[in-house]
């Protein structure tokens, strides 16, 4: 009668396999949440990072002026120094706060240019400094750990091309 209402068995022997089965599933489900929870984590910290990184990127142009108008004041008289010296303590907290925070200027003088670590913003042919040296660092460039937050604003040497001398050479002979 049982096997009229179509109900069906399921022999004992089974059993334990479908528990194996659904005890694999579930760790399974278990591992993924945690990964996912790992990766949401990972992607929390890092948006909390570069966001903290973008402000702090924000506050380098106006800093770098505050320092360069400092400099001048050696120049002025006691009066303008002694206001000065209270303005340099404002700018070495505000270093402060960028080192707290990892970021660190870096000088490029006595470098090769490097695409990723300096922006050219001037070329000068010469024939007194090697192919790609800086000359001339305009604005400094800062880091947080290994990622450049600020590529340096640099003069880079170019060695003039023999074509262009030779150019000129011919010119010059006409004339």
């Amino acid at each position: 009668m049982e096997e009229e209402k179509g109900e069906e068995t399921i022999p004992e022997e089974e059993i334990p396999v479908v528990e194996e089965d659904f005890k694999a599933k579930y760790l399974l489900l278990l591992a993924e949440m945690e990964n996912a929870r790992k990766r949401l984590l990972k992607e929390k910290q890092e948006t909390i990072r570069f966001a903290i990184e973008n402000v702090l990127l924000e506050l380098l142009t106006p800093l770098d002026t505050f320092e360069n108008a400092l400099g001048f004041a050696e120049k002025q008289s006691d009066e303008t120094r002694n206001w000065a010296m209270g303005f340099q303590m404002i700018l070495s907290q505000f270093k402060d706060i960028l080192h707290d925070h990892g970021v660190v200027a870096f000088s490029a003088m006595g470098e090769k240019f490097d695409p990723h670590r300096h922006d050219a913003v001037e070329v000068e042919e010469t024939h007194d400094h090697e192919d790609g040296a800086i000359l001339q660092e305009f604005m400094k460039g800062y880091k947080c750990g290994d990622r450049i937050l600020r590529a340096a604003r640099v003069k880079v040497a170019k060695t003039p091309q023999a074509e262009e001398i030779q150019e000129e050479g011919e010119e010059n002979d006409g004339e």
